[in-house]
């Protein structure tokens, strides 16, 4: 098991950047992958960007060239780096671990002002 505490959320206006944090209590080495995921009110809950153990990388294409993701195994922690934010960023973003099942942390409002 693993538990996942997300950080870095807030307001941002149009254009601005924000940066998340998703730290695990476990050591994230081994974990097959790790995401960044969103929900905004009233729409089902949407892949952001994942990062699997050996570094592959994949986003949604609303988000490519504007966020990245990335993990640091010593701090046992997952970022997205947020740019150019628009208002449609705005959702809840939550962290997400897959290894064998899936764990998620408890998310993180992201506000973007236009």
């Amino acid at each position: 098991q693993v538990q996942l505490v997300e950080s870095g959320g807030g307001l941002a206006e149009a254009g601005g950047s924000l940066r998340l944090s998703c730290t695990a209590s476990r050591s994230i080495f081994s974990i097959d992958a790790m995401g960044w995921f969103r929900q905004a009110p009233g729409k089902q809950r949407e892949s952001v960007a994942t990062i699997t153990s050996n570094g592959n990388t994949n986003y949604a294409d609303s988000v490519k060239g504007r966020f990245t993701i990335s993990r640091d195994n010593a701090k046992n922690t997952v970022y997205l780096q947020m740019n150019s934010l628009k208002p449609e960023d705005t959702a809840v973003y939550h962290c997400n671990a897959h290894m064998g099942s899936y764990y998620w942390g408890q998310g993180t409002q992201v506000t973007v002002s236009s």
